[in-house]
């Protein structure tokens, strides 16, 4: 009997011992498995990762190409600020000229001319208005980018201390999956911010150029009135060579009429009847000295008027290639 119970545990140790072993390769394989599996998940992760800040760099660096043109959109308006602001100042002088000219009972063709410097000093103070509206447009824009910018530092930040929680990650797959919700939720708000920064950009833009095209038509405008300014003086020195003409001709008859004086002074011994056409000639030699004194004295004005038109026309020519 005691033979028969050592036979029968000498059969049942290597059972157990290979019941053992077979438990321990099933516990071993599993942990292979899990192991792979938590491996291959981390991949997946970081390789999503990846292709996920490669995305943001390529909008980064798009978003910076927009904003250097920006700044370059910038400088031009600032060039045309300056440009604008000298225009004003040059404007701010017409209403003395004006002043001056009513002082000297200009012709009624000054008015309209004031009238038309009185129409561009208010398109020059619209242009001025337009432009202050064009340049808040601007801050605004840079305003913006600005916060884009900082949106998109705090999401790199992020991002970052995401990799560092994925290098932590133990394998468990729940944790995985959240971080990659959090991922994909982070990537619908830069979607959604980006689309919103470059739809003002557009509406930025396109009203940026409609503005500078209306001051292009404006500057045309004020380029025709130049034009209608220089005919008009140059029918003025027409009339100043008309008037001078007629002074010399009346310094002719002058001459005249002192040969005739004097021819009658020298024969008024002899002929007594000529009294009386001598003091008529002398009536008509006062007249004619009154007429040379007022010529001479329109003459003096009309000269001073061609000086003042020159003066402005200097100023309007000066004003138009500083515009152009």
């Amino acid at each position: 009997m005691s033979e028969v119970k050592r036979r029968k545990a000498n059969i049942s140790k290597p059972n157990e011992d290979e019941q053992k072993k077979q438990v321990f390769k099933s516990t071993k394989s599993m942990r292979m498995d899990l192991q792979t599996a938590s491996s291959l998940l981390s991949l997946v992760a970081s390789l999503g990762l990846s292709w996920f800040l490669f995305q943001q760099s390529v909008q980064l660096a798009a978003v910076e190409k927009k904003y250097h043109l920006l700044k370059e959109e910038a400088v031009k308006f600032q060039d045309m600020e300056n440009k604008i602001s000298t225009i004003s100042e040059k404007c701010e002088m017409v209403p003395s000229l004006t002043k001056q000219l009513e002082d000297l009972n200009v012709i009624p063709q000054m008015k309209h001319l004031q009238k038309e410097i009185s129409i561009m000093q208010i398109r020059s103070s619209r242009l001025i208005q337009e432009e202050e509206e064009l340049q808040q447009n601007l801050t605004s824009l840079f305003d913006a980018v600005a916060k884009h910018e900082e949106k998109t530092k705090a999401i790199s930040v992020k991002i970052a201390d995401v990799k560092t929680d994925i290098r932590r990650i133990s394998g468990l797959q729940t944790d995985i999956s959240l971080l990659i919700e959090n991922l994909e939720i982070l990537e619908d708000k830069v979607n959604k911010v980006e689309k919103a920064i470059i739809q003002n950009i557009g509406d930025l833009l396109t009203s940026s150029i409609e503005r500078t095209k209306k001051l292009q038509n404006i500057a045309s405008e004020n380029t025709r009135e130049v034009e209608h300014i220089k005919a008009k003086s140059f029918e003025l020195n027409a009339n100043f060579a008309k008037q001078f003409n007629k002074l010399l001709e009346l310094e002719s008859d002058r001459a005249k009429v002192l040969t005739t004086v004097a021819f009658a002074n020298d024969l008024k011994p002899k002929v007594h009847n000529l009294k009386n056409d001598l003091a008529h000639l002398l009536l008509v030699l006062d007249e004619l000295t009154l007429r040379i004194g007022r010529l001479l004295g329109d003459l003096l004005e009309s000269q001073k008027e061609l000086a003042l038109l020159n003066k402005k026309l200097s100023n309007l020519t000066s004003i138009q290639s500083e515009t152009e």
